[in-house]
């Protein structure tokens, strides 16, 4: 059978043919071997696209988490490599994605490439679902022919990139809810308990010490204005929001996160992870280094790094290596610099820095059990000292009424 046929040269550009194949698979084949990256595949003689089965991918409706991107990423790369073409892939995709939005955004840029335009261009319209290191892995993929390839290496950094985020919100989780329920056990003994401690010492007409008379005005601040304390903790909180929303507040704030006393290191971990394995998946898909810095900088997730990135790609520019302008930044450990740098000398800077990625993220692994261990004994303490604090301060005055009892009854 005779097949019309649309691809993209190494170069990007639309190239339009016909082939004698048995098959649309035996088209694409055939056209990938060539170098080409095939948008469509008619039959001629049927006058109709061919189709194809169904693939279903799973995914939540709403906003698109980066686990469905790589769930799109990896289905995608298995539909090219079968020899689909670009416009029926996505045509696929669109149809059975259970992601609403997802599934709208797939549908435009099947539109996009329909219309002539490359896939890249089409993934960058829509940055909230397609970073910028994703459009250009893409665009690497579509230049060097392995655009299947480079999809399953995105399928597989994300995937890596949500189980780092998911070690890190299981070591925050505990504490803060930890937190949360210490601060709303103390608002309602300062409520409802306190306020009955007060009616009885006031009937008593003793003199108070000065934990009981603190706890007891705090209680009746809290009980009277209410409201007035809770807005203005809301605003506090979303002034505190504004604020590291700013480039200044988001930099000390990241700044912050890096010298936590418990935390700390965490952030630092997954903060070196993320930068390694973003460098490593860009510079293995052939971007160029001073492309992948770039952008490495925008997607890094701490403000630090990003500079640091950012201060690094100018002294590449200038002709210094890697590893060099890395060395001056504290926020790259001397192990990370050295294995860049025996990378950048053996021609392997990708396995090297795929290396530290692995290497980091068992450290966080590591860091988020020991943190796990440490934080539940150190939380019980501290709502121990809480609770059991204002417990003492309430019973103060009859310890001391008690007292004088005592002492008049032995007068007596």
């Amino acid at each position: 059978m005779t097949y019309a046929y649309r691809v993209r040269d190494r170069q990007g550009k639309l190239v339009s043919g016909t082939l004698e194949a048995e098959s649309v698979a035996v088209v694409s084949a055939k056209l990938r071997s060539m170098g080409y990256v095939p948008v469509s595949i008619e039959n001629n003689d049927a006058g109709k696209r061919l189709s194809s089965r169904e693939i279903k991918i799973p995914g939540l409706s709403g906003r698109i988490k980066l686990k469905d991107v790589a769930v799109f990423s990896r289905q995608f790369a298995t539909m090219i490599n079968s020899g689909l073409t670009l416009l029926r892939s996505l045509s696929i995709l669109a149809d059975q994605t259970e992601n609403k939005e997802l599934a709208r955004i797939v549908g435009e840029v099947r539109k996009d490439v329909e219309r002539g335009s490359a896939l890249s261009a089409a993934l960058g319209k829509h940055p909230k679902a397609f970073s910028r290191l994703y459009v250009a892995m893409v665009r690497s993929g579509e230049t060097g022919g392995s655009l299947d390839s480079v999809l399953l290496r995105l399928a597989t950094t994300i995937e890596k990139q949500v189980e780092l985020r998911r070690k890190v919100k299981s070591a925050m989780t505990y504490p803060i809810v930890v937190g949360v329920i210490v601060v709303l056990i103390l608002v309602a003994m300062l409520i409802f308990v306190v306020p009955m401690f007060k009616g009885m010492y006031g009937d008593l007409n003793a003199k108070l010490p000065l934990p009981t008379l603190v706890l007891l005005t705090v209680s009746n601040v809290l009980k009277k204005f209410f409201l007035l304390v809770f807005a203005a903790a809301g605003a506090g909180a979303y002034a505190a929001k504004r604020y590291i929303g700013t480039p200044d507040g988001r930099r000390r704030w990241d700044a912050f996160k890096l010298r936590a006393p418990v935390f700390g290191q965490l952030a630092h971990k997954t903060a070196l992870a993320r930068f390694s394995r973003s460098l490593a998946a860009l510079v293995r898909s052939g971007v160029p280094i001073l492309d992948a810095l770039e952008i490495v900088s925008e997607t890094a997730g701490n403000t630090v790094v990003s500079e640091a990135t950012i201060q690094t790609q100018a002294a590449v520019k200038a002709g210094e290596s890697l590893a060099k302008p890395l060395e001056a930044h504290p926020v790259f450990p001397p192990m990370v610099v050295q294995m860049i740098a025996v990378g950048e000398e053996t021609g392997a800077l990708d396995e090297m820095l795929e290396k530290i990625a692995d290497f980091y993220d068992g450290e966080v692994e590591a860091t988020v059990d020991a943190l796990t261990s440490l934080i539940e004994p150190l939380l019980i303490v501290v709502m121990g000292v809480a609770v059991g604090g204002m417990v003492v301060a309430l019973y103060m005055p009859m310890f001391s009424i008690i007292g004088k009892l005592d002492g008049g009854g032995a007068g007596g």
